[in-house]
């Protein structure tokens, strides 16, 4: 729904570009109320994100707000009927992502690519961040800029309620994160004259020894397979580098794994992305955009090459929204323990203890990757 999804990109890209009004009149409350897609939205904690990006992850503030100010510009010309997505200046609105994931999310991209925007629809999520996870989180990407969780760089709300966001048109809470797959599109434009074989591939990668019930029960047959391919994915290979390489690699995700699990965290994944190394590219791809900001020494994030140089990979740590102490969690963990009285499959990757989940990830990673 092009309308939907033009509206939710100009309130997002306002809100980043656009500090909030300190004191807003009742007229303007009360048509906020009757928004039903583009609504009032606020940046959450913004200062303490601004430390983030700036000091952590060496971030340009100016650039970073450049990439939505564009989207914003080109949201308000549409609105007056002043052109579409496009301006002669070549200003974009917020890129519409396709379906990524198993949650409902919607995703976003901005125009020059560098960042992503996730909607976050089921409270439980955002609550748990917001309420949970978010002070631990700052401490730890503090503390360890290097880590491999996921860069979140804003996070924007809706501070009053609205009928949009009350019916569920519009989501109510939004983060913005980095995008591991920036670089992507001008490498593979360069590829065209002089292809270089298998483009880039990404995995979401979740330890798969768990039970899926829409994958487990009944051979299969009780959910398509348009549901079953966004369940989990297969990485149908080995990522083989040197032992240096590896051993970075477990000691951050087990630092980075033991914040999650001691705030109970489960069901998160390891996005990985990997493409032509540097003896498959050709003259003119060798340089490729890394994501934005300093890598703080943890090239796995930015590009690290395997032993043999027919791939680089890049990975990090996605969607730690999952509580098991949150109400939601709870009733399914009891569910499951009640199907398990008779068809005995074990726990789901959502209800299992985070210490377990956490065990298994790591197994899942060692197994993957190996010293060559």
């Amino acid at each position: 729904m092009k309308i939907r999804a033009s509206r939710i990109s100009a309130s997002i890209a306002r809100a980043i570009v656009h500090p909030p009004a300190t004191r807003r009149r009742l007229l303007a409350l009360i048509l906020t109320f009757f928004r039903f897609f583009r609504l009032y939205l606020t940046r959450f904690h913004a200062a303490d994100f601004a430390t983030l990006r700036e000091e952590a992850w060496g971030f340009d503030e100016d650039a970073y707000r450049a990439s939505f100010a564009a989207s914003e510009r080109a949201g308000r010309r549409e609105r007056r009927g002043k052109g579409k997505q496009t301006s002669e200046e070549g200003e974009e609105e917020l890129v519409p992502v396709g379906d990524l994931g198993y949650s409902g999310s919607t995703f976003f991209a901005t125009a020059d690519k560098k960042f992503l925007i996730k909607s976050l629809p089921r409270a439980f999520e955002y609550e748990f961040f917001r309420k949970d996870l978010f002070f631990p989180y700052l401490a730890h990407m503090t503390q360890e800029p290097q880590s491999l969780l996921v860069r979140i760089t804003d996070m924007v709300y809706s501070p009053q309620p609205s009928l949009g966001g009350m019916l569920g048109f519009a989501p109510t809470h939004h983060i913005v994160m980095e995008n591991l797959l920036h670089g992507q599109e001008t490498a593979e434009h360069e590829e065209e004259g002089e292809r270089s074989g298998s483009s880039w591939e990404t995995y979401d990668l979740k330890p798969s020894d768990y039970f899926f019930p829409e994958r487990d029960l009944a051979n299969g047959k009780l959910a398509p397979e348009s549901v079953k391919a966004k369940l989990i994915d297969e990485f149908p290979d080995k990522v083989r580098v040197k032992e240096a390489d590896k051993k970075l690699l477990m000691e951050q995700l087990k630092s980075d794994t033991n914040i999650l699990a001691s705030h109970k965290a489960v069901d998160y994944s390891l996005f990985l992305v990997r493409y032509p190394g540097p003896n498959r590219r050709g003259a003119g791809q060798q340089d490729i955009l890394t994501p934005v900001g300093s890598d703080r020494g943890n090239s796995w994030r930015s590009g690290i090459d395997d032993v043999d140089g027919q791939w680089t990979y890049r990975c990090i740590v996605l969607d730690f929204f999952w509580a098991k102490h949150k109400t939601r969690a709870k009733i399914m963990t009891m569910l499951v323990g009640l199907l398990n009285l008779v068809a005995k499959k074990g726990p789901m990757s959502i209800t299992a203890e985070e210490g377990e989940y956490r065990s298994r990830f790591l197994k899942m990673v060692d197994e993957m990757v190996v010293v060559a």
